[in-house]
């Protein structure tokens, strides 16, 4: 039986937050490659007039992975938007284009 129709057959997940990934970490761009493997994702923050921008978190995982994270994603900005309206995303200048693959160069790898 699928675990959907018989909650009790679920595993329970304690998940511990300690101080330091309590606070966050505030990221507004993130470059994301891959491999026949992995996905690498690197958070960064890109400030008005400062050309060079460092990593400040470096998230990789299973393809299974991002595709699970991906459809929660989804499933959060839907309710997100139901309740607060559409979110827009507004071209910014100086900011690269979110749907280009970066050069080699470009990436932080």
């Amino acid at each position: 039986m699928d675990q959907k129709k018989n909650p009790q057959n679920m595993q329970k997940i304690n998940i511990e937050l300690d101080e330091k990934a309590g606070s966050g970490e505030y990221s507004n761009f993130v470059v994301v490659t891959h491999s026949p493997a992995e996905f690498v994702m690197d958070f960064t923050r890109i400030l008005p007039g400062v050309p060079k921008a460092k990593v400040h978190s470096r998230i990789i995982m299973a393809p299974q992975h991002v595709k699970s994270y991906m459809q929660a994603l989804k499933d959060n900005i839907g309710k997100f938007e139901e309740k607060y309206g559409e979110i827009k995303v507004y071209k910014q200048e100086g900011m690269p284009n979110f749907g280009v693959k970066p050069t080699d160069s470009e990436l932080p790898n």
